[in-house]
Formats: structure tokens, sequence, C-alpha cells
């Protein structure tokens, strides 16, 4: 039996679309306006400003932030450092997503640093993972969240797996951005950490497996993509989702 049922998974989806949650998105310049277009087909509402003097405004009314480091500039620097400081201190959701952090060195260990502040997911392909120097199994707080082919989600001893997409996700810039900012809309209604990512990760990835089946290529998959976000049922999400987890020493 899997930790989460897909009727569990789904609830968190329901509450996304009717709560509306505000997401405040310290996001890359190529990734905000398919961030911010993901989050408003979802139900959720972002804001996107990276000024330091608003980040103390803006991330006390959001109900989770993200923090992107795909544009890393002395401005958002500061920014991200204040935004991941004040959620923490209120106690608030925020998800970290290390882009290119394998790429430069700097970056890597400002993503380190980032860390002390307790993200409630890190969400990261294999390579940034190798560079952050975290195992994503050795997580014992923040979920871990590696995106790929198959998205695996660690915590502690418990691992999940999400098996749905479409290869026109790798197609199409800032498709992993854009769930990173899914998963913090989600970590804003649920909160078992586990459930929320897992639920974004479904979502997400069955939206994109529902719109590669009737796209013609890159272009008309993404607004395939944001119409089943915003469209899809839960008959068709319990149809396609392929979940499975396992705790260390057991099966699924």
């Amino acid at each position: 039996m899997t930790q989460f049922t897909t009727a569990q998974l789904w609830q968190v989806i329901q509450r996304v679309r009717s709560d509306g949650p505000r997401v405040h998105c310290l996001t890359n310049t190529v990734a905000q306006e398919l961030t911010a277009n993901v989050l408003l087909a979802a139900g959720a509402v972002p804001s996107m400003t990276i000024a330091p003097s608003e980040i103390a405004g803006f991330t006390a009314s959001a109900n989770a932030v993200l923090v992107n480091l795909g544009t890393l500039d002395e401005t958002r620097r500061e920014s991200m450092v204040l935004a991941a400081e004040q959620a923490k201190t209120a106690g608030k959701p925020w998800v970290l997503d290390p882009v290119f952090i394998h790429r430069s060195p700097p970056r890597a260990n400002f993503a380190r640093e980032l860390l002390a502040y307790g993200p409630h997911v890190v969400r990261a392909n294999r390579d940034e993972f190798q560079a952050l120097g975290k195992a994503p199994a050795a997580s014992p707080r923040s979920v871990y969240f590696e995106s790929g082919a198959v998205d695996e989600i660690w915590q502690g001893d418990w691992h999940g797996r999400v098996a749905n997409g479409s290869p026109l996700m790798t197609r199409m810039t800032a498709a992993g951005c854009a769930m990173t900012a899914l998963v913090a809309a989600c970590c804003a209604v649920e909160e078992d950490a586990r459930c929320a990512v897992t639920a974004a990760a479904g979502w997400f990835a069955v939206a994109g497996e529902l719109a590669g089946e009737g796209a013609g290529g890159p272009g008309s998959f993404k607004a395939a993509l944001l119409d089943r976000l915003y469209d899809l049922k839960a008959d068709h999400f319990a149809a396609k989702l392929r979940y499975t987890d396992t705790m260390t020493g057991e099966g699924t």
C-alpha cells in the first residue's frame, strides 16, 4: 500500500484550486512568464518582485515562497536571503530550486548557505544534487525532489516515485522551474510536505502526459499543458497517475 492514496493527492489539488494560495516567486527571468501562468492555471496567485525593499511585504502576504537560482545577481541574492530568513521565522513553507549550481561553484556555495534556512523542499536534477553535496536519501527534514523521466521524492526513510510525463516537457524552457512553483502552491495548503510534493509532481506530470497526447510540438504543448493543469479532472488523474513509494527495508 502506498503512503498516500490518489484521493488524498487529489484533495491537495482541489485545495489549491479552492484556496488560491499566494506564492511569491524569486525566480529567473526566463521562467517568470511560464511560472506565473502555471500558478494561475492551477488556481494560485503569483507575485514576482525581486526588490529587496519589497521582499518583507510580499513574503509576509504570501502563503509560500519559491527561491530559484536560475538568474543569480546581487539584487536577487540579497532578496533571496531576506525571503528565506523571513519565511523561516514566520514558519511559512519555502522551496529551493538550485538551478545550474553544477556549473558555478559560487552559486553552489550560495545554495548551501540557503539550506541553513530550512527549506521545506529542495527540487533539483541529479547533477544539481551532486553539486549541492547532499544525497536526497540523507535528508531527515527537508523533502528532496529529484525531477527527471521518473520523479523521485525523498524524506528520511521514505522514497516516492511519479512516473508520468511527456518527452515534450524537455523541449519547453522553464518547465522544471514552473513545476517547482506548483510544489510551493501545494505546500501552502498541505502541511505534510511529502504529500504536497507528490501531489504537485503528479498534477504536473499527468497534465503533461495528457497535453503531449494531442500536441503537435513544443508550441502547442505549452498551451495544452496550461489547459490540462486548469481542467484536469479527478477521474483522469486517478486513471493516469503512476505513483509508488517505499520505506527502507519494505516493499511498495
